[in-house]
């Protein structure tokens, strides 16, 4: 499964930096000066799972693999992008790619870094982006529209489903609304799900602080943006500000990477953080993507999975191997916290605790699965 996560923003925000502290000591460019990223640097990113470790422990497995999410680093966009400024064309395309937009908003203050507005402003900076994003949209489906009126005469039934779903979308976008926030049934879902519209994927807002910011995050410019609720993105207002964002020093985060576990746990203590920003980004995204996570585990290999929310089973397996779904006949199944506590597959099954399970078992959150099928 291709989990892709665009880091998206003006030029100068920290996103390449953030990149480079994401994927553990990548060198993705990152000069104070926009457009120094042009082609998308690409990291695989495991997601942080203790649970992992704790099954490899009890069946001494030889190999630990964890969940991954793929980020790309997209260079800046700017006011205009949607029309070709600062090669926008190019990066918006990029972000067509990906599977959700983790958007960088810049906080923190460096009079040595410039800033393409020359002014910190969130807010501005958050809807110049959202802008482009639906500018850009606007011009797909005007262009889509041309095209379904010229089959109206050769299909006309069809044609006039997808106008109507364009047209709804359209008047959406036109009204400073997102794609995704549209109320469509299923066929106006899929006419629209085929343009792979911007505005249809999900956003996540990372604040890029400075350490100063990080550690007292009451006194940071989250507390600019409180002042100025009316202006703020719905999908953005919250009671907790701070929780509406994913709140990074990418320049700590970078410096975390060059210690050792221990040390950095007491630096995020001196913090008063509790947990890396990093891994709050990564966690994050999986769940705005909607994601779980099944477990499979023995003596060759502990391994974390990736499907939807309310896959079944035989779905599960397809994702280990198509052979596996085609072949599907069972699933042995036991919670993670029966499995640990139970010392795994056969103190759980000595208690009654693994259950078989058939091809409407929908997949819960911490399975750990042993498929049983017949190809």
């Amino acid at each position: 499964m291709s989990l892709k996560i665009g880091i998206v923003g003006l030029p100068n925000v920290g996103k390449s930096t953030l990149f480079n502290a994401l994927i553990r000591g990548a060198k993705a460019d990152a000069q104070n000066y926009p457009f120094c990223t042009i082609e998308p640097n690409v990291g695989i990113v495991e997601v942080p799972d203790d649970r992992l470790q704790k099954l490899t422990e009890i069946s001494k497995s030889e190999k630990t693999i964890p969940a991954v999410v793929e980020f790309v680093d997209i260079a800046g966009l700017v006011r205009g992008a949607s029309q070709g400024e600062g090669l926008g064309n190019k990066f918006l395309a990029h972000i067509r790619e990906c599977a959700a937009i983790a958007m960088v908003v810049r906080f923190f203050e460096n009079k040595n870094i410039t800033h393409v507005e020359e002014k910190i402003d969130p807010i501005r900076d958050i809807e110049t982006i959202e802008t482009e994003l639906r500018l850009a949209d606007l011009e797909t489906l005007e262009k889509r529209l041309t095209a379904f009126e010229k089959e109206l005469k050769t299909d006309p039934k069809s044609a006039t489903l997808k106008i109507k779903a364009l047209k709804k979308v359209k008047e959406a976008l036109s009204n400073d609304l997102d794609a995704r926030e549209v109320d469509l049934n299923d066929d106006e879902q899929m006419i629209i799900s085929e343009l792979q519209l911007l505005t249809s994927k999900p956003k996540i807002y990372v604040a890029n602080c400075s350490e100063e910011q990080v550690a007292n995050i009451l006194d940071s410019n989250l507390s600019f943006l409180r002042k100025q609720e009316s202006k703020i993105p719905d999908q953005i207002r919250n009671d907790d500000l701070s929780s509406s964002f994913i709140t990074i020093s990418a320049k700590v985060e970078e410096e975390l990477n060059s210690l050792k576990e221990e040390e950095k746990r007491e630096y995020l203590e001196t913090l008063g953080i509790k947990e890396s920003g990093l891994d709050k980004l990564i966690k994050e995204a999986y769940r705005t993507l909607g994601l779980i996570t099944f477990l499979t585990s023995g003596p060759k290999e502990s391994r974390a999975w990736t499907v939807k929310k309310e896959a079944t089973a035989p779905e599960a397996a397809g994702v280990i191997h198509t052979d596996f779904q085609r072949g599907f006949i069972a699933a042995d199944v036991v919670a993670y916290s029966d499995f640990i506590d139970n010392n795994g597959w056969s103190g759980a099954r000595a208690k009654g605790l693994v259950r078989t399970e058939g091809k409407t078992y929908r997949i819960k959150d911490g399975d750990v699965v042993l498929f049983k099928f017949n190809v």
